[in-house]
């Protein structure tokens, strides 16, 4: 199946390469379009060791309206954060129990090995050792990965579908992690959440809604500030300029407090982002080009038991500023 995207649609710039060489897929509802890009250990767009290979969307279309892009300068299918789309990052497992030269798990990754280092650093390249092996399932609206992993420590099946909603400008991220090995994983996962919303820079036009008032010890200077319920920018941001919340608090163990709202009021693109789990953590960055609440759930997984989880977004215009 092939669908042609909208003319605003982002296009991936990487030098002498190009977007279509990579393994992809696209799906639809009538409603969304989406580009997704496939996890492969030789050929794949993304093959580095912080983010998980599944899932990684180049673009997505509503309305006429883009929301996902190339945000970054430069492109290497192992940089760290060369990634594009709803991307997910576990926190490492087992990593201050490996010795230097040893093995530690990335989830949706594999197992990576241990350099002579003072602490896990996920901008550096860890060597993957073990990547498993990937199984891609597709449909029209929908699309599948899972990924088994069997290792002397760590064992694991992952599955994860990107469904787009019948009849609704919906997407759903289902994730599945079962845990076949001998140790408790033990982990957090966050969702990056890389907007590119109508390649509109990145100041005054946007506002990213929360549902309780946030507060963090960090402050958003000349950049951004908390406004009510909201995050607000006060300039453009402009090259090698961030806003950077560590850690927004203000939220509750309560799952409707995973709910942000981000608004482009000059163009009318906007999603909502719930989940079926608490928060445990939330980070907000954003860059000239890209706008990133970084939601985190934490889960603990005992052998031979399972944890699932969901994460929807919901598309729709919102009124211009």
């Amino acid at each position: 199946m092939k669908y042609v995207f909208a003319a605003a649609l982002s296009v991936l710039s990487f030098s002498s390469n190009s977007p279509d060489q990579f393994p992809q897929a696209e799906i639809s509802n009538g409603l969304i379009h989406a580009r997704i890009f496939l996890p492969d250990n030789k050929e794949g767009y993304y093959r580095g060791s912080r983010f998980d290979w599944a899932g990684v969307i180049p673009d997505l279309v509503y309305k006429g309206h883009t929301y996902f892009g190339q945000w970054f300068e430069k492109y290497s299918p192992t940089l760290h954060d060369a990634i594009t789309g709803p991307v997910e990052a576990f926190s490492p497992v087992g990593y201050d129990d490996a010795k230097t030269g040893e093995t530690f798990l990335k989830i949706g990754i594999g197992t990576v090995t241990k350099p002579e280092e003072s602490k896990y650093a996920f901008a550096n390249p860890y060597q993957i050792v073990n990547a498993g092996t990937w199984k891609i399932k597709r449909k029209e609206d929908q699309i599948s990965f899972l990924q088994t992993l069997a290792d002397k420590e760590y064992s694991y099946e992952y599955k994860k579908t990107i469904q787009l909603i019948k009849g609704q400008p919906e997407m759903v991220l289902l994730h599945t992690l079962k845990n076949t090995g001998k140790k408790i994983i033990e982990t957090d996962v966050y969702n990056h959440n890389f907007f590119v919303m109508d390649k509109q820079p990145i100041g005054p036009d946007f506002i990213v809604k929360l549902p309780f008032k946030p507060t963090s010890e960090s402050d958003g200077g000349v950049f951004g500030k908390f406004q009510d319920n909201n995050i607000v920018f006060l300039k453009e941001l402009e090259n090698n300029e961030h806003l950077f919340y560590r850690a927004v608090q203000g939220f509750s163990e309560s799952v409707r407090d995973y709910e942000i709202r981000i608004e482009n009021h000059k163009t009318g693109a906007a999603v909502k982002i719930t989940c079926d789990q608490p928060l445990s953590k939330l980070v907000f960055w954003s860059a000239p080009k890209t706008v990133c609440p970084e939601p985190y759930i934490r889960f603990k997984i005992n052998p031979g038991e399972t944890f699932n989880w969901k994460i929807f977004y919901q598309f729709y215009l919102c009124d211009s500023l």
